[in-house]
């Protein structure tokens, strides 16, 4: 079967997660035409299950990642100007004890240990702070508030925490809506041109002279048809190992390392809306992080996990080390009993050999091999928080088979609904408080974070509840329901409720059943 000349674009992208779909809004707006096709929903597997933040990456310095946390720590902010609707800045609280022990095979503390052989296994307070140092001066920081100390014994944040730990430091980084960030990528690249395929596998891939031929397999329906592409970009993520040796059949001399990081959630362990950077004597670091305004979030791990078929899961033993490390520093101590819900994600790592899934590197490798026809580029690890630079490093790459391509354009310029300031987040709020009075303080607060400016355009002309059709629980209504379905490409509940939000923590089985329910019988008529 040869693609007719209406089904050839100039990319096409398989997987819609966080790297698939930044690429296609790159390319997209800079002209070239583009189709991404993503086996199940997007962000429905390592792009939905991070730590929700936009981050430096700390603890990257002592593996002298440096050039990969500076280009993060610059993006942070860019990032922040063009959605601040999903994504807004947050304190770190690091506590210190001086008898706190670490992993001594970081390169950083290997080399210590043999300028001041004494301080093996520890982690000094001057280091630390020189850290902070770097972390608050590398990446050009001008909206984010810089490192500053804490008294524990006299400051909130230390009421929760045990109370050997008497100092901390605290520093600024991001959260993030990971999965909406996804779709909103998509959306855009939607708006620019973007063709964007769910529930959409790519069976096979051929070259074909200077053109790729792709066969499609519609999982919904069954139907299968061929596209041709002229470049192909395998953004597959767990996947992008198995794409190239049993999709698209060529070699590649690079690897993915898969390490599984899982988090817990439970009800909410303490007051303010601060984040705990707790360090553990194994060498990892985990987060507290105030979650959903009643939870606590707590992760991550970091486990080789092998086979990207097997569905990530939070394991027995996963979840006992979340809260055995959590519980070394708080008070109370967190308990499986504790859980609400864990969640799992495998994180396609770039293979650079390290001796542990913790050491391994979280920088990209992107590699194009056009050799036998038309050109593919593999996408290698990354990071959610340095996505657009992954997607403008891709697009130098692409450059060299489309001439007279357009420059970089992404940064600052506002995802759907972000268009307001940084700072405008509460004047939102307050204005659709005012212009919609059947809302509450906490539904108005879901909305204005889930879709910004646009959430007008879904509350539209209701002047009471009952004017968004049918409520299906939590604040979800039918409204917004049609508005996740024609124009955030969700299929199912699990998109709806785990994904665009995270009802899923407030509804019960029946609500999610009935969701299911109803977005089925819409789809089919």
């Amino acid at each position: 079967m040869q693609p007719s000349d209406d089904q050839i674009t100039d990319l096409f992208i398989i997987g819609g997660g966080i790297n698939g779909c930044g690429i296609a809004r790159d390319a997209a707006g800079r002209g070239l035409s583009v189709m991404l096709a993503e086996k199940d929903d997007l962000a429905s597997a390592t792009s939905s299950a991070s730590t929700k933040l936009f981050h430096g990456g700390l603890r990257y310095l002592e593996y002298f990642e440096f050039r990969l946390v500076r280009e993060a720590l610059i993006e942070r902010e860019t990032l922040l100007r063009a959605m601040p609707h999903i994504s807004w800045p947050m304190r770190f609280v690091l506590p210190y004890h001086a008898d706190m022990r670490f992993d001594t095979e970081t390169p950083t503390s290997r080399l210590l240990s043999r300028v001041m052989p004494w301080m093996r296994g520890r982690r000094p307070a001057w280091l630390i702070r020189l850290g902070l140092f770097f972390y608050d001066n590398l990446g050009g920081r001008k909206i984010l508030p810089g490192t500053a100390s804490l008294n524990l014994r006299s400051a909130s944040e230390g009421a929760p925490l045990q109370d050997k730990f008497e100092t901390a430091y605290e520093y600024s980084d991001c959260w993030v809506e990971d999965a909406r960030l996804v779709v909103l990528n998509a959306r855009d690249a939607q708006a620019r041109g973007a063709q964007i395929l769910v529930q959409t596998e790519v069976i096979a891939a051929k070259r074909s002279g200077d053109l790729w031929h792709i066969t499609l397999r519609d999982r919904a329906s069954g139907e299968t048809r061929v596209v041709g592409a002229k470049m192909l970009i395998n953004a597959g993520g767990p996947w992008v190992g198995e794409i190239i040796h049993d999709r698209i059949h060529t070699e590649s001399r690079e690897g993915v390392r898969l390490v599984r990081g899982s988090h817990i959630v439970t009800p909410k362990l303490f007051d303010h809306d601060k984040c705990y950077f707790f360090q553990g004597e194994d060498g990892r670091i985990i987060f507290a992080i105030p979650y959903e305004q009643d939870f606590t979030l707590i992760g991550t791990t970091d486990q080789d996990h092998p086979d990207p078929e097997q569905r990530p899961e939070c394991t027995e033993a996963e979840q006992e080390y979340l809260c055995a490390f959590a519980s070394k520093y708080f008070k109370r101590a967190v308990t499986r009993e504790d859980i609400v819900w864990t969640y799992s994600g495998v994180r396609p790592l770039y293979d650079d050999g390290a001796s542990s899934a913790t050491a391994a590197t979280r920088d990209y490798t992107l590699k194009l091999d056009a050799e036998g026809g038309a050109p593919v580029l593999n996408v290698f690890g990354g990071k959610i928080t340095t996505y657009r630079r992954l997607a403008e490093s891709a697009m130098q790459k692409v450059a060299a088979h489309f001439p007279d391509l357009p420059g970089p354009w992404t940064a600052g310029v506002a995802l759907p609904g972000g268009d307001f300031p940084v700072e405008g987040v509460q004047e939102q709020i307050d204005g659709l408080l005012a212009d919609y009075t059947f809302l509450d303080a906490r539904w108005a607060r879901r909305l204005i974070r889930a879709y910004g400016t646009e959430a007008r355009e879904i509350l539209g002309d209701a002047g009471q509840a009952a004017d968004l059709g049918e409520d299906f629980g939590a604040t979800l209504t039918e409204r917004e329901l049609i508005w996740l379905m024609d124009k955030e490409f969700a299929r199912r509940a699990e998109d709806v409720v785990w994904r665009r939000n995270k009802l899923g923590l407030r509804l019960d089985a029946d609500q999610i059943a009935r969701i299911d329910q109803w977005m089925a019988e819409r789809l089919q008529g």
